[in-house]
């Protein structure tokens, strides 16, 4: 029997995945269409923008007006591209298929996004919230969780202070309590160029680049050596991702760019992996340069997203535990939580959908995760609450 869901849900769910708000695009519309809904729902919305005022965080508050304590739930409103990618139906519209929804953006993750704004104003509608109830959308999550830096940093200068969040990533519904950070860099590398028959005189930016990967390589065996157990890839990883170089066939290449990540386990210093990156780009560099002195290699840290593990001694960690009913679980991908954890927040990850759907072409989620999303939220506004006693029809 598939699960229904609250008809807001999907009026949400349709709305969202209308905005196309790909990570290098603006989000202002979504985040407009998504403060007037909430507002005239009851909330108290402020919004927080990045630098240039195209992109912008929405904050929304049922509940007490108070500034401390309550419940964040959070999750990012971009989206990766779908260039290049084959859909069997328009990626910005929600297609309904018998019990999944597909669209860019329906797992990750803004089928979470949707159930919240649905759910959350029948909650206060059927309930009188003892603590204030947060709804965190956020900008640029998929390029490095530079949003929520700006929120965050926004809530302290207006001494708001949630208790908890929880981070509504796509997780099966199940609680997670650790994932590994993520430190994304550029290698830039530049040689002398060069008639391909003059190869010798030349310094070959490509071939030095490639010393540069196999060291990688090297590196990311010898992190084998340090597992934690509790998470499928056990392990530090780093990985090349993208690489550009050379103009021709017969020119011997001046400039060559690739892209790498450091994904780390949490309790683990990056930097004592980088430092060691850094001081071979130095010893090549110097190699380079006994031939031409313009040559070198620059390591450029682009992204980090933060190594995230809970407290499973604090209250909310409990509490989130037990409401989900599941054990405690640990991945490799990140999140906003290490953002959130960093600001004082007690922080979980938990959402509808699976993490393998995700960036996917026809991505999806199944109506049966959006439900017991639903669920959870009811269960949780009636742990934040006692019931209002002329509470209108909510289910």
């Amino acid at each position: 029997m598939t699960a229904v869901l609250h008809p807001d849900t999907r009026t949400c769910l349709d709305q969202l995945i209308a905005f196309p708000t790909i990570s290098r695009d603006s989000n202002l519309g979504l985040i407009e269409w998504a403060r007037d809904y909430l507002q005239a729902q009851g909330a108290r919305c402020r919004l927080s923008f990045d630098q240039d005022g195209g992109k912008a965080n929405l904050f929304a508050s049922f509940g007490p007006d108070q500034p401390h304590g309550g419940l964040v739930l959070a999750g990012h409103s971009d989206v990766v591209p779908v260039t290049g990618q084959e859909w069997d139906s328009d990626p910005f519209i929600a297609h309904w298929q018998h019990d999944r929804v597909y669209g860019r953006g329906t797992c990750d993750m803004k089928g979470f996004l949707a159930v919240c704004m649905a759910i959350v104003p029948q909650i206060t509608a059927r309930y009188e919230l003892q603590q204030p109830l947060h709804l965190a959308l956020t900008y640029d999550e998929e390029i490095g969780c530079l949003g929520v830096r700006t929120l965050l940093q926004d809530l302290q200068q207006a001494g708001i202070r949630p208790d908890g969040c929880i981070v509504g990533e796509p997780t099966g519904m199940n609680t997670i309590i650790a994932h590994k950070g993520r430190q994304s860099y550029r290698c830039r590398v530049r040689g002398k160029e060069a008639h391909s028959s003059l190869a010798p005189h030349a310094v070959n930016a490509i071939e030095y680049a490639a010393k540069m990967i196999i060291k990688l390589q090297e590196l990311a065996i010898a992190e084998q050596q340090f597992p934690q157990a509790g998470y499928d890839v056990p392990f530090s990883t780093l990985a090349t991702t993208q690489i550009y170089g050379g103009i021709a066939s017969n020119i011997i290449p001046r400039d060559c760019e690739f892209n790498f990540e450091y994904r780390y386990l949490p309790g683990q210093d990056p930097e004592r992996v980088m430092a060691q990156i850094r001081r071979y780009a130095a010893h090549l560099s110097q190699q380079m340069q006994t031939t031409a002195a313009e040559c070198g290699i620059e390591v450029e840290q682009t992204t980090h997203a933060l190594a995230f593990a809970a407290d499973t001694e604090q209250d909310f960690i409990r509490f989130a535990q037990a409401l989900t009913g599941g054990r405690a679980s640990r991945v490799a991908y990140a999140t906003e939580a290490g953002f959130f954890q960093r600001a004082g927040i007690a922080t979980v990850v938990c959402g509808p959908g699976d993490i393998a759907q995700a960036h996917r072409p026809n991505e999806f989620v199944s109506v049966a995760q959006l439900h017991r999303c639903e669920q959870l939220l009811w269960q949780l506004g009636s742990a934040l609450s006692h019931p209002t006693t002329n509470h209108r029809e909510t289910s």
